[in-house]
């Protein structure tokens, strides 16, 4: 049974306990928000969702306000719910990062094989990590720019995993040293920029993601 939590925003309460006795049902755990403010802290305050419903028209925040908030700072999977089925509100949606577009009156198992879907589409993809045309894959420790496979020593790719890891944070050499070479590596911080440096000319323009913090270190820096 599954015991993934999914987080329900909609101002109607009816269409919430819906919703979510269904998901209830079909094994989930399910955390409800009257509105987008209210589903903007229960986000904030429970980092474990694996999955956002999200009512489009809501007092406060509406549904793409909530979108764009989350996107952010997490790829959670979203569904938008909306009474309209324009294509122009499903192509904003979609913009904004929002998975999945079901316009109401919707088919509740229709909503549940879609949430299946996304939570085993993310569950395949848990190991590649995607920024900007770099990718970076986990389960086979392989890296690519632009499609391409580029040939990485078991250190640079331990510390290119670690700073996209740690992603819009500035690190000094110290604590790359000590994470990627672990606390008994007595070695010179310099070994920090040389391996930087090997990095940068093997990711190409990529490379520029790995941005120096003058008088620290590094932060890998991807913009939104």
């Amino acid at each position: 049974m599954s015991t993934k939590k999914i987080l329900i925003a909609d101002d109607e309460a009816r269409m919430r306990k819906l919703v979510g006795d269904f998901l209830k049902k079909e094994g989930y755990s399910v955390v409800e928000a009257a509105d987008g403010r209210q589903a903007m802290e229960l986000f904030s305050e429970t980092p474990n969702f694996e999955l956002i419903i999200l009512d489009v028209m809501m007092p406060g925040y509406d549904g793409w306000t909530v979108c764009r908030e989350i996107r952010k700072s997490s790829q959670v999977p979203i569904i938008m719910l909306t009474a309209r089925g324009e294509e122009a509100d499903e192509l904003f949606g979609f913009d904004l990062g929002a998975d999945e577009y079901i316009s109401k009156p919707f088919s509740l198992k229709i909503l549940a094989a879609r949430v299946q879907a996304l939570l085993r589409r993310v569950e395949d993809n848990k190991g590649l990590k995607s920024f900007n045309g770099l990718e970076i894959d986990d389960h086979g420790r392989y890296v690519y720019v632009d499609g391409t496979n580029v040939d990485m020593s078991p250190k640079e790719y331990e510390l290119l995993l670690y700073l996209s890891e740690n992603a819009g944070k500035a690190l000094s050499r110290d604590q790359i040293l000590n994470a990627v070479w672990d606390y008994d590596y007595f070695g010179d911080a310099r070994t920090v920029d040389t391996h930087i440096k090997k990095l940068r000319l093997k990711l190409g323009e990529k490379g520029e993601l790995i941005q120096t913090v003058r008088g620290l270190g590094y932060r890998f820096e991807v913009s939104r």
